[in-house]
């Protein structure tokens, strides 16, 4: 009987040192996870990114670094990331049903123009601000031959992320010559095999581009499903040697010419609501931006609603909205195409620091940096921080 109550003694003891072990176990993972998740993998202090997730990086390090793009402050360790690599410019549909879009607050420029019957496109170039976390933009959408004319100014073949574009489907003669888009591609050098053209249509698939029926909740059609992810680009990107330097050892920005930027300078606002539409009768188009001067900021609504990123929640804001005026052309075909001036020259108007400077904008070419004029003819300094730039018909109304 003593022999028995040894041996049920002998098991109890080795259950609690069981139960005691993995309790150690468990705690010391724990405590592994709080310590990981603390100070990151490299033992760097993680702080939250603008959607609310862990950050990759640390954001509270002195932003010290002048982003090139568009002139805001980064931290030392963002600069090195993006010093590995090239701007992403990708086209974004805006129509009601694609809204809202996904990833726009983390755009450095965007681009806004008509795209077809009245309804706009934008084209956002990402660069310094994707850095703390992985970017996801949507909805995809295909490329205009004027938007290409302004990717172009970013430096030696900037990832450019596209579904198709305008083209001569099938040699039907539909589209007019002057705006097919993938025919411009080819002609100059963006649309090679693993070259800097990202069109899901032609060379470039999972995990670059998927489509996800379930982004917004509702039932939406196809081709407003086309998702993106800035990360996986950059690793296809890699592989294609399109680093900072191609594998011939230009750099992206050898030729690139940036702006030239200011700190804030708040003022007492003479133009506090900036309003405009790109055409007549559409409406949900009509843009209202909001100036708030405790942030010397500019807030969008489109169609009356405020304007937000559906991946951070929060509102698109702009630094500088810039009008750039643009001669309008079309429909041109049976496709209903439009097109419009971007190079050459045409009047704009700068809203910054709640001031409004009417001036004028010219790019000689294509692959010439579009410039932003005084009435002295003198290139108008842009507010560091997101610039927003309208290409709207030339001789529509802007209120402020």
């Amino acid at each position: 009987m003593k022999k028995l109550e040894i041996i049920m003694s002998s098991k109890n003891f080795m259950l609690v040192l069981g139960f005691l072990g993995l309790y150690l176990v468990s705690t010391g993972v724990s405590l592994a996870g709080f310590t990981f998740l603390g100070k990151g993998e490299t033992g760097r202090k993680n702080t939250i990114s603008p959607s609310g997730k862990v950050s990759r990086i640390d954001l509270s390090k002195p932003k010290t670094e002048e982003c090139p793009i568009n002139g805001a402050y980064f931290t030392k360790e963002e600069r090195q990331s993006w010093e590995k690599k090239r701007p992403i410019i990708a086209m974004i549909e805006n129509s009601t049903d694609a809204r809202p879009q996904s990833g726009l607050s983390y755009a450095d420029v965007i681009y806004e123009a008509v795209a077809e019957g009245g309804i706009t496109r934008f084209m956002p170039v990402f660069y310094c601000n994707t850095l703390a976390e992985e970017v996801k933009i949507a909805p995809v959408r295909s490329a205009r031959i004027y938007f290409i004319n302004l990717a172009m100014e970013y430096g030696d073949k900037p990832i450019f992320m596209h579904v198709g574009g305008a083209n001569n489907y099938s040699g039907s003669g539909d589209t007019t010559k002057e705006v097919r888009a993938l025919e411009y591609l080819e002609t100059i050098g963006w649309r090679v095999p693993r070259g800097n053209d990202f069109d899901t249509t032609y060379d470039s698939a999972f995990p670059v581009f998927w489509r996800n029926y379930e982004r917004l909740g509702r039932e939406i059609a196809t081709e407003h499903t086309m998702m993106a992810s800035l990360d996986a680009a950059y690793e296809q990107a890699a592989k294609r040697k399109l680093n900072y330097k191609d594998e011939d050892g230009k750099a992206w920005d050898e030729d690139f010419k940036p702006w030239k930027f200011a700190d804030d300078k708040p003022q007492t606002p003479k133009a506090s609501e900036i309003s405009y539409a790109f055409w007549d009768g559409k409406a949900d188009y009509d843009v209202l931006w909001k100036y708030d001067q405790s942030k010397n900021a500019y807030f969008r609504y489109t169609g009356g609603q405020e304007h937000k990123d559906l991946e951070t929640q929060l509102p698109l804001t702009a630094k500088n909205v810039v009008i750039m005026f643009a001669k309008e052309k079309g429909p041109v075909d049976k496709n209903m195409h439009m097109f419009y001036q971007v190079t050459g020259e045409g009047e704009a108007l700068v809203f910054q620091n709640g001031q409004v400077i009417e001036g004028t904008w010219e790019k000689k070419t294509g692959f010439d940096r579009t410039l932003f004029l005084d009435k002295n003819g003198d290139e108008i300094e842009f507010v560091r921080g997101r610039t927003w730039i309208s290409v709207v018909p030339s001789g529509n109304r802007i209120s402020y």
